[in-house]
């Protein structure tokens, strides 16, 4: 294992382009204090802040191939810190919005559509969401959950692996609901009160 303390960052930089874990280990290990200070003086909540830094470092492995050299990484980082709070910011304000919206059509006292009404436009939402999947997922997963096959008969229909159907099943089922799981809770604050 090679000692990278004394490398500065341009050399660090250098290094993760090519893919080297070593170096981004001590990116990591360089910043990580300083972006959760930065993160948590945003966000006064230190497990939103320690998302946020581990959302940057996860950014920075996934882009690295794209950074460029002469950057200044310190820079760099606290400016993904900054924007990754500014994104969840507008995402919270969203989600905010369209609960009072849906809060709102429900207080208006008449709810014109029925209780099968309902269900047909839910179930377009997540067939919808359904045909949002990657092309192979969205195939795993329709043969899992519409046609009822087992994984084992899915791998050997589409001649892969049980564990990759069953990874996509799994990724298909966090998606979905990652997606649908506000549509769920506005449903249950509108319909259960």
């Amino acid at each position: 294992m090679r000692v990278l303390i004394d490398v500065t960052d341009n050399e660090l930089i250098s290094l993760l382009k090519d893919g080297d874990h070593e170096a981004f280990k001590e990116i990591y290990e360089r910043y990580i204090f300083q972006l959760l200070n930065h993160a948590y003086n945003k966000t006064r909540d230190r497990e939103e802040a320690k998302d946020i830094v581990h959302e940057v470092f996860m950014l920075l492995w996934s882009k690295r191939e794209i950074i460029e050299l002469n950057i200044n990484l310190s820079g760099y980082l606290y400016t993904c810190v900054r924007n990754a709070f500014l994104n969840q910011v507008a995402k919270q304000e969203v989600q905010s919005r369209y609960l009072r919206s849906l809060k709102q059509f429900a207080s208006v006292g008449q709810i014109i559509t029925d209780h099968r009404v309902r269900e047909c436009q839910l179930i377009a939402i997540i067939e919808h969401e359904i045909e949002c999947l990657p092309p192979k997922m969205r195939q795993v997963f329709k043969l899992s959950r519409k046609e009822y096959l087992s994984h084992k008969e899915i791998a050997i229909k589409l001649q892969i692996s049980e564990q990759t159907v069953s990874k996509h099943v799994t990724n298909a089922i966090k998606i979905l609901h990652g997606k649908l799981g506000l549509l769920m809770l506005a449903l249950s604050l509108i319909y259960n009160k």
